[in-house]
């Protein structure tokens, strides 16, 4: 049995939970889940869609933000080349003849950039301190883990050079070792579904063995599908620390089968005593 008794923040647990003292491998996505580098990107990849996508007759540009705004969120958790596959078959169909995807990812990549380098050179300086940009409680939930012998795994959708240097920055890696998987320019050899099955395959354990935490569909429903333990982080990434879902998120995850659903960490302890729970 377990009890919410001991939460200080919000958590909603889904009707079907039930712990699992049996769990034996963890996997984190990165953006959104640990990592608040990237906070915002949305702002940067939208406008982007919206920049290039061709206007229809009588089409709002509010409603042609709300398309690329549907299309890049339904995406999110995969690797970002798909959000790119995604723009260039809209300008297709849209009479337009676009570019290359890789060309958009690396456009975006150049745009996003500039969003974010003075967080990346205020770690390096030390301006920013690791924790500064971790989400809330990030850091005393991977030392639970650790301290229970659990093997930690990293995957995400951003490239994987960066998911590396980036997790590295924020005093990450010690926590995962080897186990840091991004996308890659051959997109068609990484994806978060193949790192699971080789968690499982290199293990020998079956899926319900797996815990997993992330803030985008893909790691939730990949999780789902072969009977692991999802963790939904609807983390609030503009005001980190308020303990506020990000209902966006929150329906969306709960949607895909989320067994837990939690803001921030704030409540690693009593979160692992219930999903650990004999």
């Amino acid at each position: 049995m377990f009890s919410v008794a001991s939460f200080q923040g919000r958590v909603e647990f889904a009707p079907g939970f039930a712990s699992r003292p049996g769990l034996s491998h963890v996997l984190f996505d990165f953006d959104g889940t640990l990592s608040l580098i990237r906070q915002g990107w949305p702002d940067v990849m939208v406008p982007m869609f919206a920049e290039f996508l061709p206007a229809q007759p009588r089409e709002s540009e509010e409603a042609r933000r709300q398309l690329c705004f549907d299309d890049i969120m339904r995406l999110n958790g995969k690797q970002t080349i798909y959000q790119m596959i995604q723009l260039a078959e809209r300008i297709r169909e849209r009479g337009g003849t676009p570019r290359e995807p890789l060309w958009y990812k690396h456009e975006y990549l150049r745009r996003l950039d500039e969003r974010i380098r003075h967080r990346l050179d205020g770690l390096r300086g030390g301006a920013l301190r690791p924790d500064d940009l971790l989400v809330h409680g990030t850091r005393p939930l991977l030392e639970l883990l650790h301290r229970r012998g659990l093997p930690l795994y990293l995957a995400s959708g951003t490239d994987e050079v960066f998911v590396k240097q980036e997790a590295e920055l924020l005093e990450l890696t010690h926590y995962f070792g080897r186990h840091v998987y991004g996308a890659l320019d051959d997109y068609k050899q990484f994806s978060k579904k193949m790192v699971i099955e080789r968690i499982l395959r290199e293990n020998g354990v079956p899926g319900e063995r797996l815990l997993s935490f992330g803030d985008g569909y893909v790691e939730i429903e990949n999780t789902k599908e072969v009977g692991g333990l999802a963790v939904a982080v609807a983390s609030d990434e503009a005001h980190n620390g308020s303990g506020r879902f990000d209902e966006w998120k929150r329906q969306r995850l709960l949607g895909v089968g989320a067994d837990v659903v939690i803001p921030d960490f704030r409540d690693a302890e009593a979160l692992l005593e219930c999903i650990f729970a004999k």
